[in-house]
């Protein structure tokens, strides 16, 4: 008498995925949120974020780690922080040459 009498006898056991959460999809995750909230470091902090999301997709995808979703949350709040804080950057460089060609013209 079979003991499993619902599994078929070529039965191969599903491949166990790991509960090990990637380390570098929650710093992606972190990183990218404080890219959008911190001013100034904002770039940096988004572009080191896009870095450790696209790293830690990898591992994930190699590996079989968790954390998919913290690289992904990673990936676009850093790609959001840095467009936001390249834009704020751009309008201070335009806005300091407009300044100085016409501080130079009322002279």
């Amino acid at each position: 008498m079979d003991p499993y009498p619902h599994q078929s006898p070529n039965y191969q056991p599903s491949p166990q995925m790991s509960s090990v959460t990637n380390g570098k999809a929650i710093a992606s995750m972190v990183l990218g949120i404080l890219s959008i909230v911190i001013p100034y470091i904002g770039f940096i902090l988004g572009i080191i974020a896009i870095v450790f999301s696209r790293i830690a997709a990898k591992e994930i995808r190699l590996r079989g780690d968790q954390g998919r979703g913290f690289a992904t949350t990673g990936l676009v709040c850093g790609i959001i922080g840095t467009a936001l804080y390249a834009i704020i950057i751009a309008i201070f460089v335009i806005a300091i040459m407009f300044y100085a060609a016409s501080d130079l013209a009322t002279y």
